[in-house]
């Protein structure tokens, strides 16, 4: 690695440790590396970071969050919310059942885990605490609950991820949906073994009836369609992962005029939430488009692949390793930031050892979603403690039976392949 490239990756490194803004952060490398280059043209800098934000499915992303946040506007989430109560009210820990589905149902239709984590928060963490669940399990089961959101379509790390080292996004939605469906299952299987264990009662005693059943589910199952539309569009070529965001924005608005619940100062607001939302994202991979160019450029990837094969000779050893690297990464880095950062490396290295893409992209976005959960800089952390006012120790603490599951489930998913592909190979 010669001295401009290994500057410009300690730069960035550097100021994302300060935490400095992410955009701040991740320009400095280039910056750095074409103030010591004087032989590269400087314009190209500028036409790098153009081009990467000018990529045509990263239009997947503005469409997607637009959806979500009109989603929010039509009156969705109660009628969701409703639905998950009819579901899950009668069984014990009720409230945080109901908490769980939220989330991986609310996944399908926001796809940003601190937008669930932090509405979820504001909704259902007041009304479980009067119900007599503790304040810092409450918080817990929210935060956690928001991580399976990344998981499941049309979630922006699975787009990011895509976008980046060129693999089908349909097929990430596939094998994320599969994986955040097993983990919903899992933590509702947790959180009825402690709920259990402290008392904390179901919503309520006597079963639901099939009228009031009926009643949930036709409020909500115009919202639940949205996500099989999706997936199932993609899969049978009626539109790629890029038009079924607009596909997403036609649908969530005529949920909101069909709701009555969305007026025109809802959507211009919404709009506006897009516009910031997108702008934040779409420049910092613009940034981290012109340093990915540079690592190429320098042949850094196919350096790293030659140094790693020589050195380790069992893929199993490899990807133990990228997990305890993402791991510290990820207590300090936020997800779709390091994603951007050490997908092109890693990723190259990944295919030399013949690792399945898909297996390799799920398992790098679960182990950066746990990263968005740890401390000292987990973002989920902060925004569900921030608006709950429950203390992170508190939380830490309590969070030790969650955190023991996730490592549970990335081993899985690391070392058997079927969690993550089976799904994929059997519809593809």
């Amino acid at each position: 690695m010669s001295s401009p490239v290994l500057l410009a990756s300690l730069a960035v490194l550097f100021f994302l440790l300060l935490k400095v803004p992410v955009l701040a952060a991740v320009m400095s490398g280039p910056v750095v590396y074409f103030l010591m280059t004087p032989s590269v043209n400087a314009q190209i800098f500028a036409q790098r970071v153009i081009a990467g934000c000018e990529s045509i499915p990263m239009l997947a992303i503005p469409f997607f969050i637009c959806a979500g946040i009109f989603m929010n506007y039509s009156g969705v989430t109660k009628r969701v919310m409703n639905f998950c109560e009819a579901l899950t009210g009668g069984m014990v820990g009720g409230l945080a059942q109901v908490n769980i589905l939220l989330s991986t149902l609310m996944g399908g239709l926001s796809g940003s885990n601190l937008a669930d984590a932090a509405m979820e928060a504001k909704m259902l963490v007041p009304t479980m605490v009067d119900k007599g669940f503790s304040l810092k399990f409450s918080t817990v089961v929210t935060a956690f609950s928001a991580m399976i959101t990344p998981l499941i379509p049309p979630g922006i790390a699975l787009i990011i991820y895509g976008s980046i080292a060129n693999v089908s996004v349909g097929k990430l939605f596939i094998g994320g949906l599969g994986v955040g469906a097993m983990l919903c299952i899992s933590e509702m299987i947790l959180v009825h073994g402690i709920s259990k264990k402290r008392g904390y009662l179901p919503i309520r005693t006597k079963g639901i009836t099939g009228k009031e059943f009926l009643h949930a589910l036709k409020e909500a199952v115009l919202p639940l369609c949205l996500p099989i539309i999706i997936i199932g569009g993609i899969r049978m070529g009626i539109f790629t992962p890029t038009e079924a965001g607009s596909v997403a924005i036609i649908y969530a608005l005529f949920l909101g005029v069909l709701y009555h619940e969305m007026n025109m100062k809802d959507f211009i607001q919404g709009v506006k939430e897009t516009v910031t939302t997108t702008s934040s994202i779409i420049i910092i991979i613009g940034a981290a488009s012109a340093y990915s160019w540079i690592l190429t450029k320098e042949q850094v990837p196919q350096h790293l692949t030659e140094i790693i094969l020589s050195a380790i000779h069992q893929k199993y050893v490899f990807l133990m390793i990228v997990n305890i690297l993402l791991l510290i990464v990820g207590m300090f880095v936020e997800g779709n930031v390091s994603m951007i950062v050490l997908v092109p490396l890693l990723a190259p290295v990944a295919m030399a050892y013949g690792i399945n893409e898909i297996q390799f992209a799920i398992m790098f976005i679960f182990n950066s979603a746990i990263g968005d959960l740890t401390p000292p800089f987990g973002t989920l952390m902060f925004v569900s403690c921030g608006v709950t006012k429950c203390n992170m120790k508190d939380f830490i603490k309590e969070g030790i039976p969650f955190y023991l599951l996730l490592f549970l489930w990335l081993m899985l998913i690391t070392y058997f392949p079927i969690f993550s592909v089976g799904i994929v190979n059997l519809l593809y």
